[in-house]
């Protein structure tokens, strides 16, 4: 019997840090029953957050979660750090009482948590740490070690938290509904929690980022021939790029798509530092794939959630005009004129 879900977002479900539940709520085939944040309770998830596109209704509390037949706590909220706080844990604690398993893609791990671990023994609950990855990760082999006919694509941004997921999970829909075998490659505790398998590289120690990236590719390869790999990151971010270029190096994409939030001139949270024009962030990455392997970017991902349609469409065409690239807003327009894009350049 598949579990039914309830999605811990307290107080953040409608905030950028809530892109766990929102991933899952859109596009994972499993049932949710039950946000729980009680800034909005009352109200259903596509009200609050239309991406999520799925009327879930939105409760107030953990047992108000429970009497709709929760029986698995899943925390929504990515928080900077990725850090369980006390408020975290004693709603995990009540959720086991009223017999949730609890699933997470924190860094904090539930499994190493000593009071998580004794409440769960003690009442027969599981703990499902989605960020944890293999015990036996290395370096990579190297992409001269892939099979010559696979075709891997990855995403790339500007900045972290500007829809990279989505961008390959809305192109992999879109080339599995016209026949390839296509598969999205998790690469993050989201993406985990909604295919079902991957490695949460930022997870990983940073000597073996590259290696989880490539072993992600073969086991793709044993899925598909058309692998969509999820970006992290952002070459430019200050916290994150080291995480960003070992997937890059590691997965060693044949092409990539650059997803970027229209209008942002700056990383988030680092104002001073600024983002370079489009056709620049495109040189910079094709420049850090060069040595390893190369590849370039096939199409523009412009996330225009904060434009009405008409100066959305001005934003893609003046992208488009600057890079020359395929430009467009796969979750507002659709992904068809970047898949046709990246399909072009395996034909190349």
């Amino acid at each position: 019997m598949s579990e039914r879900l309830a999605i811990f977002a307290e107080g953040q479900f409608e905030t950028l840090n809530g892109k766990t539940g929102h991933g899952v709520i859109r596009y994972a085939p499993r049932e949710v029953v039950a946000v729980i944040d009680s800034a909005n309770a009352g109200r259903t998830a596509d009200e609050v957050v239309p991406y999520c596109s799925r009327p879930v209704p939105i409760v107030a509390s953990v047992a108000e979660a429970a009497a709709l037949g929760a029986d698995r706590l899943l925390i929504g909220v990515a928080p900077d750090g990725g850090k369980l706080s006390a408020e975290w844990r004693a709603a995990l604690g009540e959720a086991m009482a009223l017999g949730m398993d609890v699933e997470a893609g924190l860094h904090s791990v539930l499994a190493d948590d000593p009071e998580l671990v004794a409440v769960a023994s003690h009442l027969g609950r599981r703990l499902i740490d989605l960020r944890v990855g293999p015990a036996d990760l290395d370096t990579p082999e190297g992409p001269y070690a892939r099979d010559p006919a696979l075709r891997v694509v990855q995403s790339v941004g500007s900045d972290c938290a500007i829809g990279k997921m989505t961008v390959t999970l809305e192109l992999d829909r879109t080339a599995r509904e016209r026949g390839e075998r296509s598969v999205f490659v998790a690469t993050g505790q989201t993406g985990i929690a909604i295919s079902g398998w991957g490695i949460a590289v930022d997870h990983v120690i940073s000597d073996y980022i590259a290696g989880a990236a490539e072993r992600l590719v073969h086991q793709g390869a044993e899925r598909g021939d058309l692998l969509f790999v999820e970006g992290q990151g952002s070459l430019y971010h200050p916290g994150y790029s080291g995480v960003t270029l070992g997937l890059l190096h590691g997965a060693a994409p044949d092409v990539l798509v650059l997803c970027h939030l229209a209008g942002q001139t700056a990383i988030h949270s680092y104002d001073t530092v600024k983002i370079p024009p489009l056709s620049a962030v495109v040189a910079y990455y094709e420049a850090a794939c060069q040595p390893v392997r190369p590849a370039r970017v096939a199409a523009i991902a412009l996330n225009t959630r904060h434009l009405g349609e008409e100066e959305a469409r001005a934003a893609i065409d003046a992208a488009a005009a600057e890079t020359g690239l395929a430009v467009d807003d796969p979750v507002r327009f659709g992904s068809d004129r970047l898949l046709d894009a990246v399909l072009r350049a395996f034909a190349r």
